[in-house]
């Protein structure tokens, strides 16, 4: 079976991708939402030339702050540093950080995190990595997955949002934010699993 041969990109397109996530990166950081027609019109470009290169929003993202996501999961080097379950703990502070700017960045992080692109399979196995060190030194619960740490914190991102975990905000409000990731930790440490609470007996108490 013979595979097509990708061919090397024109020095024009490589010059307007290179101008279009220059100009995205500083654009983005001023209004985290700009949508893709309008940041082709502040590159210079038609929205073709945009499209070709990003078919979507989300794939812009990634690109422009692929190095913030890479660091984000770059597991290996927080394991180095330290002990498993701090290691854990403080790549939840990693993550709650860029929930609570509400940017671009924290929008790409996101989408790594959440959607089935190029970044899924990494994101899984960097949580995978963090977990195994910590059940490995009896730290952690043996029931847990990686895709129920991932959707647990994306819970917690969405429904706390960059008001719980804004340092510029009102006081108290990074203390909740702490908080919350207490009661994460406390949750994933190592104990038997409590028994499923029965249906009838949930009803009894709502």
């Amino acid at each position: 079976m013979t595979h097509p041969v990708r061919r090397p990109m024109r020095y024009d397109a490589e010059v307007n991708r290179a101008r279009i996530l220059t100009v995205a990166r500083r654009a983005l950081a001023q209004t985290p939402d700009l949508a893709l027609k309008p940041l082709a019109k502040l590159a210079g470009v038609g929205p073709g030339t945009v499209y070709r290169h990003f078919p979507t929003r989300e794939v812009l993202l990634l690109a422009v702050y692929r190095s913030e996501v890479e660091a984000l999961l770059d597991t290996t080097a927080l394991l180095g540093r330290h002990d498993p379950a701090a290691a854990l703990r403080r790549w939840f502070e990693r993550l709650a950080a860029h929930g609570r700017t509400g940017s671009a960045a924290s929008q790409a992080v996101r989408f790594a995190l959440q959607s089935r692109g190029p970044y899924s399979a990494r994101a899984r196995a960097a949580v995978d990595e963090l977990l195994a060190a910590a059940r490995k030194a009896d730290r952690l619960r043996a029931d847990i997955t990686s895709g129920e740490v991932l959707l647990l914190m994306s819970y917690v991102w969405n429904t706390c949002g960059p008001y719980v975990w804004n340092t510029g905000g009102e006081p108290g409000h990074e203390a909740v934010g702490s908080r919350v990731l207490d009661v994460v930790m406390a949750g994933l440490c190592a104990g038997p699993a409590p028994a499923p609470v029965p249906a009838h007996a949930r009803r009894k108490h709502m």
